[in-house]
């Protein structure tokens, strides 16, 4: 049986994965009705940065419950 941690590392793996070809589809998908804390787009001059603000809370959480 594998441990818990690699399982969150896996999901991780794929959520990132799906935020990288974000920006991709974001040329031709408008995100704008997406809520901000689900994904949130950056856009300058060409460069896009996307994230997950629950994303990155959820690592937080996991993070600190696991170290504990």
């Amino acid at each position: 049986m594998t441990h818990p941690l690699t399982w969150a590392g896996i999901v991780l793996i794929v959520i990132g994965v799906a935020l990288v070809l974000l920006p991709i589809l974001g040329k031709y998908i408008d995100f704008a009705r997406v809520p901000w804390w689900l994904i949130y787009v950056y856009r300058s001059d060409g460069f896009y940065f996307v994230t997950s603000p629950l994303l990155i809370l959820l690592f937080l959480l996991s993070a600190i419950l696991f170290t504990r």
